[in-house]
This record gives C-alpha cells, sequence and structure tokens, in this order.
C-alpha cells in the first residue's frame, strides 16, 4: 500500500465495535444451519405465519416485560421459530428501531437472551412463555395440523398493537443467505478476523462518502455481509456504534437482488469495488467470500417415505475394513489471482503482456497451464478463481505476445518468472488479500529487474474430494445401464484396477460366481478384492435381493420412489455406519454443475441422511458410463467403489429385486 492507503487502512481499523462480532458469527452460522434443518420456515405456509403471530404477539412482549425487569435468573432462551422472524426483522436496524420506540419506548436487545441453540436448558424459560401464554405451546416445530390451527384462531384474535412490517418478504430475502456463507471455512478463525477488519473498511468507506456528499450503493462481498448481519443482530451495540462511527444508524438495504450488468446490484458492487482499491490499495474481491451462484434444488421427494424415521436417528458406530484402502489426505484452498501492473519492462516492449501460470509440484486438483492478461481499465479487470492443493509453490512467468499474430510463427516471449509459496502465505492470505511486488528472474542482466504487482487471497484449507477412476479389460458401460448402449461385450473373468488421480492403484475388484453345492444349482454372486499387498479378501455378496458389503457392515438394496410429479424411478438404499441413499441422476450440489459428456442418466448421486442433514448431503457422484467416481467423506469410499462396481457389473441385480418384490408383471 502507498502511505495515503495505508493511513487510510490505519484509520478503517481504529473503528471500535462494542461487541465479539467473531463469536457472533459463529453463533449466528450455528443458527442458519438449525433453520435451515427446519425448511417449513422458509416456506409461505401455515408454518411461517403462525411463527410470525407467534413473534409479533408472543416474544416482542415477553421480551419486552424481559428488558424492563427479568423474567429469568438464568438467560431468556428464544424458541427457534421466533427466533427466525426476530433475526429478519434485526436485519431492517432503522426499521426495527422504529417498531420497537413505537410500541415499547425501548430498542429490544439481545441483553440476557440466548439463542435456540446455545440454550443448554429452556425449561425455565418455557415456564415464564407458558404462564404468560397458557394456551400455546412454548415449541412450534414438530407440532400436528390440528394443533397449528387452534394457534391460527388465537392469534387472529390478537388485539394488541403490533409491528405491521412485511416480515414474510423479510424472511424470503434471506432464504438463501445461508448457502453463501454455509462452507467449512466459514467458522475459521482467521477468515472470520479478517472478514471483521474488512467490514471496519467497508464502514470507513460509507463514512467517507457521507463526508464527500456522495450517493453511492455500497454492496459488501458475503465476508463483510456476515459480519454486518452479526453486528445487526445486537440492535443497541448497532445503533450505539453507527451514530458513535458515522452520525446515524447505517440502514442495510437487502432489497436489490438482480445481478444482471447494468443493474442496481452489478453497478453499486462495481464502484464499491473500485472506491475500496483505490481508497486502500487491496483487492476487494476475496477467495471463498464471493456469489457462488443460486442454492442448488432440493430432492423432489418425501426424504420421510424414501429412508423412514430411523434414518434421522444416529447410526451406530460400526469398524468397516476401510483400512484395505490407503489414500493420502490433500487439503485443497481456494484462490483469487490478479495481476494488478508491471514496472521495468525492457525499452521498446510493445507486446501485449499476460502472465502463465501453474503449480511447480505434481497437483492433482490443478494440474493444468492458465493465463491472465495485465489488469487496466480499457481491458477491464481480470480475476483467475481456482482450487488447488493448499501446499506447493505457484509459478509465474510474465510473457509478451504480439499485438498482431502470424500464424505458425511462435512469437510469444518469457520476459521472466517467479514463484509464490502457498503454505508460506496460507495464514496472511486466508485472513486479508495481499497486495505484493514480485522481483521476476530474467534470462538477461537488466539494470532494475522487472516486478508484477499481483493480488491474492486464499481460503483457510478443507478436505479435498476422493476422485478415483475404474479400469478395466472391459468397457464400463456393461452395467446397470446397458439397455442405454446398443452393444454388450463378452462376460469375461477379469480384474478392474481402481486407481487415484495420479494413476496409483488402490485396489483391484473381481465379480464372480461360487457354487454352493457340487450340482452347481445355487450360484452365489460375490465381488472380491485384491489389496496393493496382493491379500484377497471377500468383500460383498448378493443375499436375497441385497448386497451385503463388507462383512455386513454395509447393505445395498433397491427400492422405488416416486417424486412430486408421481414419476416412479428406482433408488438404492446403502445402509451401514451412515444412511445413504443413491439416487439416478446429478442432485443437490452436483446437479449446479456442468459434466459435459451428454450421458445425464449415466450419474448417480449418493446423498447422505442424517438429523444434521434431513434433506440430505451429496457425498457422491457416480459416473457409471466412464467409470470415475468423486466422493467426500473418507468413510464411503470402500462403500461408494463397490456400489459404483455392483450396479455397473450386475445388470440382473435390478430385475431380481423387482421380481422378488413382486413389481415386474
Amino acid at each position: 500500500m502507498e502511505t495515503q492507503q495505508e493511513l487510510e487502512w490505519a484509520e478503517a481499523q481504529e473503528i471500535v465495535i462494542s461487541e465479539d462480532l467473531v463469536a457472533t458469527a459463529k453463533q449466528q452460522l450455528l443458527f442458519l444451519a438449525e433453520v435451515d434443518r427446519n425448511r417449513c420456515l422458509y416456506d409461505d405456509g401455515p408454518i411461517l405465519h403462525i411463527a410470525i403471530y407467534r413473534y409479533k404477539y408472543c416474544w416482542l412482549p415477553l421480551l419486552a416485560k424481559h428488558a424492563e425487569s427479568p423474567v429469568t435468573e438464568n438467560p431468556l432462551v428464544v424458541p427457534l421459530d421466533c427466533e427466525w422472524i426476530w433475526h429478519c426483522h434485526r436485519l431492517n436496524p432503522v426499521r426495527y428501531k422504529t417498531d420497537c420506540m413505537e410500541l415499547y419506548g425501548r430498542i429490544l436487545g439481545d441483553s440476557n437472551v440466548l439463542s435456540s441453540t446455545q440454550g443448554t436448558s429452556n425449561e425455565e424459560s418455557e415456564k415464564v412463555w407458558r404462564s404468560m401464554y397458557p394456551s400455546e405451546p412454548y415449541e412450534l416445530l414438530g407440532l400436528n395440523n390440528h394443533s397449528l390451527q387452534g394457534f391460527a384462531e388465537n392469534f387472529m384474535e390478537a388485539k394488541q398493537s403490533t409491528t405491521n412490517y412485511d416480515l414474510i418478504s423479510a424472511v424470503k430475502r434471506q432464504i438463501t443467505f445461508f448457502y453463501q456463507v454455509s462452507r467449512p471455512y466459514w467458522n475459521e478463525d482467521t477468515f472470520l478476523e479478517g472478514a471483521v477488519a474488512r467490514y471496519k473498511g467497508f464502514l470507513h468507506l460509507i463514512k467517507r462518502n457521507r463526508e464527500r456528499h456522495i450517493n453511492r450503493f455500497s454492496v459488501p462481498t458475503y465476508d463483510i455481509d456476515l459480519i454486518w448481519h452479526s453486528h445487526q443482530l445486537h440492535p443497541v451495540s448497532y445503533c450505539n456504534d453507527l451514530v458513535a462511527i458515522m452520525g446515524k444508524i447505517l440502514e442495510h438495504d437487502d432489497t436489490a437482488s438482480d445481478r444482471t450488468k447494468g443493474q442496481k446490484l452489478d453497478i453499486g458492487f462495481s464502484e464499491t469495488t473500485t472506491q475500496w482499491e483505490e481508497t486502500f490499495g487491496s483487492r476487494y474481491w476475496k477467495a471463498g467470500a464471493m456469489y457462488r451462484g443460486s442454492p442448488p434444488s432440493s430432492l423432489t421427494v418425501d426424504k420421510y417415505k424414501i429412508v423412514g424415521a430411523h434414518y434421522f436417528c444416529s447410526a451406530p458406530s460400526i469398524k468397516t475394513n476401510q483400512n484395505l484402502i490407503q489414500l493420502p489426505h490433500r487439503l485443497l484452498v481456494q484462490v483469487m489471482l490478479e495481476i494488478v501492473d508491471v514496472r521495468n519492462l525492457p525499452s521498446g516492449n510493445k507486446g501485449k503482456l499476460l502472465v502463465s501460470f501453474n503449480k511447480k509440484q505434481e497437483d492433482v486438483l490443478f494440474n493444468t497451464k492458465k493465463q491472465l492478461y495485465i489488469s487496466s481499465k480499457s481491458q477491464g479487470k481480470q480475476v483467475a478463481v481456482f482450487q488447488c492443493e493448499s501446499n506447493g509453490e505457484l509459478v509465474l512467468e510474465l510473457i509478451s505476445r504480439p499485438r498482431f499474430n502470424f500464424r505458425g510463427l511462435k512469437l510469444a516471449k518469457v520476459l521472466g518468472k517467479t514463484s509464490i509459496n502457498l503454505e508460506d502465505l496460507q495464514n496472511v492470505a486466508s485472513k486479508l488479500p495481499i497486495e505484493k511486488w514480485l522481483d521476476l528472474t530474467c534470462a538477461v542482466n537488466l539494470s532494475k529487474p522487472i516486478s508484477i504487482r499481483i493480488g491474492l487471497s486464499l481460503t483457510p484449507p478443507v478436505s479435498a474430494p476422493y476422485k478415483l477412476h475404474f479400469v478395466s479389460m472391459l468397457p464400463f458401460k456393461v452395467s446397470y445401464f446397458s439397455f442405454l448402449f446398443p452393444r454388450r461385450s463378452q462376460q469375461i473373468k477379469c480384474w478392474t484396477n481402481v486407481v487415484n488421480e495420479v494413476g496409483t492403484d488402490i485396489i483391484s475388484i473381481q465379480k464372480r460366481n461360487q457354487s454352493s453345492d457340487k450340482t452347481k444349482s445355487s450360484i452365489t454372486k460375490e465381488v472380491i478384492g485384491r489389496t496393493a499387498s496382493g491379500e484377497t479378501h471377500l468383500l460383498a455378496e448378493l443375499k436375497g435381493t441385497a448386497w451385503s458389503m463388507m462383512y455386513s457392515n454395509w447393505v445395498l438394496q433397491i427400492k422405488k420412489s416416486s417424486d412430486e410429479d408421481k414419476l416412479v424411478f428406482e433408488l438404492f438404499d446403502l445402509t451401514g455406519t451412515r444412511n445413504v441413499v443413491i439416487f439416478p441422476g446429478t442432485k443437490l450440489e452436483y446437479g449446479t454443475r456442468n459434466y459435459g459428456n451428454g450421458e445425464e442418466s449415466c450419474f448417480m448421486t449418493a446423498v447422505k441422511f442424517s438429523q444434521k442433514y434431513p434433506y440430505g448431503k451429496a457425498v457422491a457422484l457416480m459416473d457409471l458410463a466412464y467409470g470415475f467416481l468423486e466422493i467426500m467423506e473418507e468413510w464411503l469410499v470402500l462403500p461408494a467403489i463397490l456400489s459404483a462396481f455392483i450396479l455397473s457389473n450386475f445388470p440382473e441385480f435390478s430385475d431380481e429385486s423387482e421380481k422378488a418384490n413382486g413389481t415386474n408383471a
């Protein structure tokens, strides 16, 4: 940073905020995850409407009474449904203050109040609630339709005055926020500490605009917005802090959602980016903090019909033979890189400048060269966003390319190169974007070394998915989906090798038919495996209409289901140490990607269901046409390999299961 820019940043960091926003942000993430597990609070249906009535006619009066004189010895615990509406109301801080002042004569804050996800015991709060509202249960969620009808009738008769703020619209505007901030690194202290520092910088820019009478719609990145939300969740402190910082309470306008170029949100973000970079001399964009697209579509099936209530109980802990497979544990980071400027170019250079970059060491996540042009106002900003392993060096080459290309001539010239050690920068660049001049090593001696100025940020490292490939003498397309392909290959006994991203053998597997007696009247279908050390193990066998895998620790069986359009389709239960359902096609987050092979019907998605993920979490993708697997969690590696192999090599598994269940005509 230049001296003036350093002074601006230092002044921004002197802003005083009277709350621990890192701790509040962590708590907010826990709360939003809990709301996301109760998505009836998203829908414009009876639960949401009743939650709003309970918030207005029960929680706010109770909170006002508690603020005047504590009604409990311990902190008051707010019910989840009321807390969600309260959360959305507070995210309009000016309106929330106005409503509180008009209705109760004071801002109703969060002092001596605990979140529904913090209260280790809510018995005392529930007792007070029932004394004030004897006909209304303390908890709303989980009640039957008859009870809900009683709620609606009671609240419609309420006569006390309350806010007329459109809380339904306020809720709808917050539904997608959790998806944007739900990746694992959002809970990391370094990431959140950097977000608090950037939030102070954001407030400083708005303060400067007010001083200069500039009317600008300032748009935060998502890390800044999470901290902004966290500040607003302390409404008394927020009002006092913002009045002290800039003389008024700062509005939080979340109504702009159109990201189309030229619209209010796009223009505001571009102007905020420019102002930030001119004021502080650092990049506004930050790895992991940008818009990640629309949330994936939910599964269009009734989860309880698919898996049953037992799926949402804790699964037993079963020791599996996962140690048959040895896989390296890799960590990945997201990188944002911008080439900001270049200096000390040789005289006479008139070529178009670009920077080529790649990893020096072998990197299974980032194994190609990419290019970036030097940012300029005429060309517009160019930022590279990519994932790679968290270790090793990033090598950068400055290249001069003629403005007019002559076909067949290689006229591009490498002016110099340098490298960045990602591990050395991890703690710094995952907290705040860095700006750095790097001297290049050149082939010729120059009076001054050529330098490039980079803007770089990283996310904290997270576990990388396991990417595996089946290698077999047979085309992998001979499968459960073989009716899609006109050619069938002769069934030949052979080993299928499972290899990792760099081609290392993980395990070899083979199908076999075992005769259970001398007459060979009874045939047992099995899958055997050969480890890297040469040992052979029985990994799975067909028992009745289900595959018993890994010494009965896992069971794979077919079942029928239907979606909201009543279309019947097959899926597979995979039960063991976790509860997994394998769906046809790409689902949840996998459904947002473009895989480009044109054979969507050959994909299957493994989805984990649990109390933490009642709507499912995609944990593996199987490409049965080409024999590729992407597995998100280590415990699923061997069960997923076996499931994909069985579905691809035993097409009769589906037929036999249907006959046994009487589903075939």
